[in-house]
Parts: C-alpha cells; structure tokens; sequence
C-alpha cells in the first residue's frame, strides 16, 4: 500500500453518502445487478441492499467484480423486511413507478435520507413496494419506448442525486460516524488482514489513520 494509494482511500471513504442508497428488488441479471453497484460506488453511496429473487441471496462471481469491495450489498428475505430496516435508518423509500402521484426525478430532494428502490427487469416493483413507499418518482419518456433499463434508470437518478448533494456541500462533509469509518479504513487498507480477523473473530489491530501504518500486532 502506497502513501498515494491510503490517501486516495482515506478521500474517497470520507465522502461516503451513509443515507442514499438503493434498494434492488428481484433484480437478478448479474449485468444490470452490477451496473447498479457500480453507479452506486460512484456517486459515493455507502451501501445497497438486495431483496433477491424467490427470497435467495443473490451471489454471482462476476456481479460488480470491480465495486463489491467498496460498496457491501445487504440481503433481505423479502420487501417488508427491507422497508422495516431503512425506515428504521431513518431514510425515505422512494420508488421510480410511472404512476399518477408520481414527481419528475429531478423534482424529489435527495438530501433528504433517501432510500431508491428499483424493480425486476421483467415484472418492475412489486404490488407491495408501491403500495408501501413514501414517495413515487419517475423518469419522463418523450418517444414510443416506456421504460429504461433498470440500471441505467437507477444512474439517471443517483446522478440527479449526485448533483444536488454536491451543490449542498454534502460531499465536503465528512459524514461517518468515527467507529465505522475506523473498521471501513481498514477493511480497505488491509482487506486480507480484516479477513483473517474476521475468520477467527479477533478484533482489528491498531492503525495509524494518517498513514495507513498497522501500529499492533498482526494477526498470523
């Protein structure tokens, strides 16, 4: 690990967004499932979440082979417990549904802790989720076509989202709580180390935060 390399990471952690983050129900094309994690990483989201089809995590080697390390995907067993959990977090459920009470994208306030729920590529949200979220969005169509890919709706949105967060100044406050930000600086920095101290359940060794220097014991 380079000096170059820690600060980058030390920068690029320090803008994690910890309340905008996506939700993928049955979204189960591995492509369309790492674009979205991809799009994710790169507006700075902390996290996404999963509720996988039929209710089984979804797992692929090639999914976001490239972002899975930046960005941790959270699995739920169905809708309603995903919905319970980020209300819980404090976000609002916005889902992208071209239905009557639904604002052009660009209208909605994604300062605000928001939570943006995609749908499958086949069936798009379910009954549930439409019925269940706080506020509808959607992306207005000008020709024949009704719909965008999912992933590339859901990069349409965080970048909507990106811009506004960035004329807040969002992005120049450092929005982590000082534990998490501890764990995830060494996750990056030392991501084999953090495995091997995962697997035997010990905590992490000590780390200089301005060098990326391991300053306890390292586990062997």
């Amino acid at each position: 690990m380079t000096p170059e390399r820690f600060q980058k990471l030390r920068q690029i952690l320090r803008r994690r967004q910890p309340d905008l983050t996506v939700l993928m129900e049955d979204v189960h094309k591995p492509r369309n499932f790492a674009a979205i994690i991809r799009s994710c990483d790169a507006v700075a989201c902390l996290t996404t979440h999963a509720v996988a089809p039929e209710g089984i995590p979804f797992h692929h080697p090639k999914a976001a082979a490239g972002s899975r390390r930046w960005v941790k995907t959270k699995n739920h067993p169905d809708t309603k417990s995903a919905f319970d959990f980020l209300h819980e977090q404090g976000h609002t459920i916005v889902v992208a549904h071209p239905c009557e009470t639904a604002t052009d994208f660009r209208d909605y306030d994604y300062t605000k802790p928001t939570a943006l729920v995609m749908g499958s590529e086949l069936r798009g949200l379910s009954d549930e989720a439409i019925a269940n979220a706080d506020q509808a969005i959607v992306i207005p169509m000008q020709g024949m076509v009704q719909s965008l890919n999912v992933s590339v709706s859901a990069a349409l949105i965080l970048y909507e989202a990106e811009r506004q967060r960035k004329n807040a100044g969002m992005y120049e406050q450092f929005r982590l709580e000082n534990d998490l930000y501890t764990k995830m600086l060494f996750e990056w920095t030392w991501p084999k180390i953090a495995h091997l101290c995962r697997m035997r359940k010990i905590d992490y060794p000590e780390m200089d935060l301005e060098t990326g220097e391991i300053t306890g014991e390292v586990p062997r």
